[in-house]
């Protein structure tokens, strides 16, 4: 971990729960979200329901601001070739997007004290 300790939970498509990845999670102590492998559990608790709930939230939170990129920041027209370019433009859209949040967040102050 670049910060110098690991993030309480994972959230991740289904794709990327895999076998090895919730294992390397677990011993890290790493929440993944999602339902376990195999079959699923007859009798689960009222915490593991509103924790997955919850995971689940912060999740669609997630994957609305990717829609948000791809939608009005056409970051799903990439077109670099170089990995470097392609993280460099990816975090340039990021960051235009939050620019403009806070400009956002600017403008609205000044029409809510008027």
């Amino acid at each position: 971990a670049a910060t110098g300790y690991y993030p309480e939970s994972v959230h991740v498509d289904q794709i990327y729960r895999t076998k090895d990845n919730r294992k390397w999670c677990k011993d890290r102590g790493i929440r993944i979200s999602g339902p376990p492998l195999g079959r699923p559990p007859t009798n689960v608790s009222k915490e593991t329901k509103k924790q997955a709930q919850l995971d689940e939230r912060d999740r669609n939170c997630i994957e609305g601001k990717f829609g948000e990129g791809k939608r009005r920041y056409s970051l799903d027209r990439m077109m670099t070739k170089l990995s470097n370019t392609s993280e460099t433009a990816i975090a340039i859209t990021f960051l235009v997007m939050n620019l403009s949040a806070l400009l956002r967040r600017i403008i609205m102050t000044f029409f809510v004290s008027i």
